[in-house]
Parts: structure tokens; sequence; C-alpha cells
């Protein structure tokens, strides 16, 4: 089977957080695109985990798509070393870019940025706007409490099971990369979710 995911989204904090396993993964996620060819699409900022992502993208020959909002160029502090870097007017217009983007999403820890860019790409796989994959990396546990909310959600009767399947949950970043190509075999199916 040959790998057309050609671009990921890669979420994630613009913090270290506080384990050395964190930086770790932002490091090997990079490298593994790199590797593969894939594009990093990812927040543009060079601080905290994406700006390790990037930096080892770019380190290892690979291409990066930044995307940043004009109102954080300077909190956030740029990249300048990426390939490509888009200024946005808002933040809806920089997750907009990155969706169209990107042929699969991998969420790395991150804090309320990384969160609500999860959940409005579940939303719009759940409402049938994309059959792309979303892989949450959970690397030694740090989404566990995320998935166990996304779980009570569905128990209590707010999701359904086939919307809290949208989002499958991978131990480490091998595994996100094969669930990724694997996805390409099941994107004719329909997302019946709602």
């Amino acid at each position: 089977m040959s790998l057309t995911v050609r671009s990921v989204a890669v979420f994630c904090g613009s913090r270290m957080g506080e384990k050395p396993v964190y930086r770790q993964t932002a490091e090997l996620t990079g490298k593994t695109l790199a590797e593969k060819n894939i594009r990093l699409i990812y927040g543009g900022g060079a601080n905290g985990l994406m700006g390790v992502v990037a930096d080892a993208v770019i380190k290892s020959g690979g291409a990066v798509t930044g995307v940043i909002p004009e109102f954080l160029k300077t909190r956030e502090r740029m990249h300048d070393q990426v390939s490509q870097l888009i200024v946005t007017d808002s933040m809806h217009a920089r997750k907009q870019i990155m969706f169209a983007q990107a042929d699969a999403f991998w969420i790395l820890p991150g804090g309320f940025g990384t969160f609500d860019e999860t959940m409005e790409i579940l939303t719009w796989k759940q409402l049938g706007q994309h059959k792309k994959p979303i892989l949450l990396v959970n690397v030694d546990g740090w989404g566990d409490a995320m998935v166990a909310m996304l779980d009570m959600a569905v128990n209590q009767g707010f999701a359904s099971a086939e919307a809290r399947a949208l989002l499958q949950v991978v131990p480490d970043v091998q595994a996100a990369l094969a669930c990724s190509i694997m996805s390409e075999q099941v994107d004719d199916l329909p997302v019946s979710a709602l």
C-alpha cells in the first residue's frame, strides 16, 4: 500500500510541560514526519512542544507550514525557519487553514489551545465535514482525563459511541503513523456519527 498522507496537522502545547517524555515525543514526531516526507502543518510558533516538533522536522530536512494569527506573532514568537508561514486574522481562520491543508491530525500533549483544536476538529468530523483521521498520542497517559471526559459524555447520553470512536487513542508516534496510513483504506466508508 502506498502512503498518500502528505501532511499532518500536529496540535500540541506552546509550553514544554513537566515531563521530559513530552519533549522526546515531540522530537520523534518531527523526525518521523520528515523521514516519511510528510509535511508538518502546525501553529507557527517557536515556543514549547510545537517549536520542538517544527525544529525536528527542519533538522531532518522536512517541510513545515506554520499558521499563526496576527495577534500571536509576538506573543508566541513566530518560527522564522519554517518552509511556509501563513498569517491569519483570527484563531478560527488559523484552524480552517490547518484543517484544509492536513490529511490527518495528531494531538500531542498540550493545554487549552490543544483541547480547543481537538474538540473542534472532532466536532467537524462528527458533523460529516471530513473523514480525516484524528489521533490522540497518549504518551505517558497525558490524555487520559480528556478521554475520560469524552467517555462520560457517551455514558451520560450526550454523545454516541460512534462519535466517540472518531477519535483514536494511540500510545506513541509509530502507532499514530500506522493508523494514519491504515485509515486511508476506510476513507470511503460513510460517517454515521450524528
